[in-house]
């Protein structure tokens, strides 16, 4: 049994990134990231492509095995590194320590990805627009094999081993899980060939594929892994948000241009940028021309329940909208009523001064 195991972490590190701009990515020269089409797709349709590079491997092995990392930059502020360990094992089961991500120097890979994102961003600190925050990054892990030891179809192989398989991708000790929960871990599933198949998981996922490419399964549970990431940072910002706006617009406000114009310029900005990047986000997935990359994607979609988390975000927004025209409403009424009494007092003025020149 051969393979390897990628640890992917998607990185929320600004509004955008001008891809268009960047010339390097750790000194070295990025490339356009393209999977390889091997199924059956329309040729018209377009492929995202975004920047990537594959950096120097890791100094500190991973159980004597060496790290091989790889950056991609995605327009929407995402930067996601994949951290690959090739394997040789005997048998699913040995496959459980490496959930237990810690080099030999100690220093976990969690933390590594985080060094080099941060490496990373210094490189393209003058591409991203508005800063974020590349603290707690969206984090899955991918099992891959390419050689199983077993002749036959893979999903006979994967009938034989279904219990193996839901005790790796669920971290599980053997004879643990109940029928139920193996039925619901492998509950998600595709297949293109009689030499593929692919399980996806929570937190991780099983890709089999005898001709040894899973780069463009791996591609696709990276789109998925990084719209999560979006989200769920879109998500928590719009909380934070509202819960400030709220308390700033309970507060009494005074005066014809007041502190409510400027809560109301920067609820207008906030809406349009968080609209924005939900639409960029969600129109990512447009190269998923390849029908069963897309039924792979689909798999992920619903696993990962990318649609609760951006109907979340939809749910905010309108929230952000109302929030948006209430401020405008209460700004406009009390300008009316400014503008009544500026009236008034003139009116007043223009009499008293007809009685006086009269006199």
């Amino acid at each position: 049994m051969k393979g390897e195991v990628v640890y992917l972490y998607a990185f929320d590190v600004a509004n955008e990134i001008i891809t268009a701009k960047v010339h390097q990515i750790l000194a070295s020269k990025p490339f356009p990231f393209q999977i390889r089409v091997d199924h059956t797709l329309p040729k018209d349709v377009p492929l995202y492509k975004p920047l990537a590079i594959e950096a120097t491997p890791l100094s500190a092995k991973l159980g004597g095995r060496q790290v091989r990392p790889l950056i991609r930059v995605y327009e929407v502020g995402v930067v996601s590194i994949a951290l690959r360990v090739a394997f040789e094992a005997q048998s699913l089961e040995e496959l459980l320590p490496f959930h237990k991500s810690v080099l030999e120097s100690g220093q976990s890979l969690d933390e590594v990805a985080r060094e080099i994102c941060a490496a990373a961003c210094l490189s393209l600190k003058d591409v991203m627009v508005q800063h974020g925050s590349a603290k707690d990054p969206e984090a899955y892990t991918v099992f891959c094999l390419t050689e199983v030891g077993s002749p036959g179809p893979l999903v006979d192989w994967l009938a034989s081993h279904r219990r193996s398989v839901a005790e790796l991708l669920t971290e599980s000790q053997p004879g643990l899980l109940s029928e139920m929960q193996v039925n619901e871990v492998l509950r998600i599933q595709q297949s293109y060939s009689t030499n593929d198949v692919v399980v996806i998981d929570w937190d991780a996922a099983l890709v089999v594929d005898l001709t040894g490419y899973v780069d463009d399964v791996l591609y696709v549970l990276e789109i998925a892994n990084l719209q999560l990431e979006e989200y769920r940072v879109m998500d928590q910002r719009l909380d934070n948000y509202l819960n400030r706006a709220y308390e700033d617009v309970k507060r009494p406000r005074f005066g014809l241009f007041g502190a409510y114009t400027a809560a109301l310029s920067t609820l207008r900005v906030f809406s349009v940028d968080a609209a924005k990047l939900n639409d960029e986000v969600t129109n990512i997935t447009k190269f998923l021309g390849d029908w069963y990359l897309a039924r792979v994607y689909l798999g992920a979609r619903e696993r990962f329940h990318l649609n609760q988390w951006r109907n979340s975000v939809a749910d905010r927004l309108e929230q952000l909208d109302k929030l948006y025209t209430v401020v405008y409403t209460d700004v406009t009424n009390k300008r009316m009523v400014w503008l009544e009494v500026l009236i008034v007092i003139l009116f007043a003025i223009d009499l008293i001064g007809l009685f006086f020149w009269k006199k």
